[in-house]
């Protein structure tokens, strides 16, 4: 993004392009914009030169710190914004148009807080978030449909298989219940002619 730009994102988020007020506070950007360095090689921060050729910080704290790369402040003077390198942590006066990533600062009770942005082309990261976001949600629909059937499928087998099993078990117990009837029947008989055999 450009500074410009840089500098609505941070105050849409509540903060202002950092200023960088020691070396403590410079040690802690230099440290965390070089894990950055593969995807931007630098970001801007909040010290401009206005059109008098001042340098001011953008949240008008006082410019007693400064961390400058080797020749600079450059004399250029179509170059009004500064830029932190994301390899060394260095400043450079840089065109305003230029696309960096950003550092915004933002007030906290005790201390200030930090965030690093990364916007190389917004439009697109904002796209393919969307696409992103329609791929995982359709992710997850299939599963929650897989998960569905599978359990579906489950309850309808054992509901099958437990019916089976009680017709299976009922018939059985039928068979058993004839044949111990039948059994009883022609004992019934047997003994029946044995009495009349003894009685005659």
């Amino acid at each position: 993004m450009s500074w410009a730009q840089s500098v609505t994102q941070c105050i849409q988020s509540g903060g202002m392009l950092a200023s960088v007020e020691d070396l403590y506070e410079s040690n802690f950007l230099i440290e965390h914009a070089d894990l950055y360095a593969s995807k931007t090689s630098g970001f801007w921060i909040g010290i401009y030169r206005n059109v008098n050729g001042q340098l001011l910080w953008q949240d008008n704290s006082a410019l007693d710190f400064v961390n400058w790369a080797e020749g600079q402040p450059s004399g250029d003077e179509l170059a009004f914004c500064v830029e932190l390198s994301a390899a060394t942590g260095y400043w450079s006066v840089l065109p305003c148009s230029s696309q960096k990533g950003f550092i915004c600062k933002k007030p906290k009770t005790h201390s200030f807080l930090f965030t690093f942005y990364l916007f190389t082309d917004a439009k697109k990261n904002k796209a393919s978030g969307h696409l992103n976001m329609w791929i995982l949600l359709i992710l997850v629909l299939i599963i929650l449909l897989g998960v569905g059937f599978m359990i579906y499928f489950l309850f309808k087998s054992k509901i099958g298989s437990g019916t089976g099993r009680e017709v299976g078990q009922s018939s059985r117990q039928l068979e058993y219940t004839r044949a111990l009837s039948a059994g009883d029947n022609g004992n019934d008989a047997t003994s029946n002619e044995e009495n009349e055999h003894s009685h005659v």
